[in-house]
C-alpha cells in the first residue's frame, strides 16, 4: 500500500487501471468499468492503491476493514512508545540525609521507570555562602545513582538555583 490515502470507487475518473482482485491476484490492465463491476460482484470497493503509476493500480478489498486494521496497527505501535518526562526533584542546602535519601530513592523509581530527572537545588538568603556545599551534594547524588544514570546537564548555577539533569544509562 501506499503512503497516500486510497482512493475509492467513486473518484476513479480514468479509462484503464490495473486491477489486483480480492485474493491479490494480478489480473492485469483492464477498463475501469469492468474493475467496478468485478469490485460489486465480490461486494467489495474499489480502491485505487498507486494513483501515480501509468495505468494506476487499483485493487478490489473492504476498504472498512482495511482502515480499521490500520487503526489498530497504529494504536499497537503508539502502545509500545515510552515518552520521556522530566521529573523534577526539590532540594535544599539544609536538608537532612534521611530526607535526602528518601528524595534519591525516588529519582532512582523515576529513572528506572526510564524518565529523566532533574536535581533543583535553591539558596535563600545567607545560604548563597555556601554554595560550594550545594555542589557537593549534588556529586553525592551523582555517586549513588551512577550505576542508573548519566549525566546530561552537570551542576550549574542559575541565579539562585541549582540544576543538575541526569538522564538514564541504557547500557548498564
Amino acid at each position: 500500500m501506499s503512503k497516500q490515502k486510497p482512493r475509492i470507487n467513486e473518484r476513479i475518473r480514468v479509462k484503464e487501471i490495473r486491477l489486483i482482485d480480492e485474493s491479490n491476484n494480478q489480473i492485469g490492465v483492464v477498463p475501469t468499468q469492468e474493475g467496478l463491476s468485478r469490485a460489486r460482484d465480490a461486494g467489495l470497493d474499489l480502491v485505487e492503491v498507486a494513483p501515480n503509476s501509468k495505468p494506476p493500480v487499483c485493487k478490489v478489498m473492504d476498504f472498512g476493514k482495511w482502515l480499521y486494521e490500520q487503526k489498530k496497527k497504529n494504536k499497537q505501535s503508539q502502545k509500545k512508545q515510552h515518552v520521556v518526562h522530566l521529573k523534577e526533584v526539590r532540594l535544599r542546602p539544609k536538608i537532612d540525609p534521611h530526607d535526602l535519601g528518601i528524595k534519591v530513592k525516588k529519582a532512582r523509581k523515576f529513572l528506572e521507570k526510564g524518565d529523566k530527572v532533574q536535581f533543583s537545588m535553591l539558596f535563600r538568603g545567607r545560604e548563597m555562602i555556601h554554595v560550594d556545599h550545594g555542589h557537593e551534594m549534588m556529586k553525592d547524588i551523582l555517586e549513588t545513582i551512577e550505576d542508573l544514570a548519566k549525566v546530561e546537564r552537570p551542576p550549574k548555577m542559575a541565579g539562585r538555583r541549582l540544576t543538575m539533569v541526569v538522564a538514564p544509562d541504557g547500557h548498564k
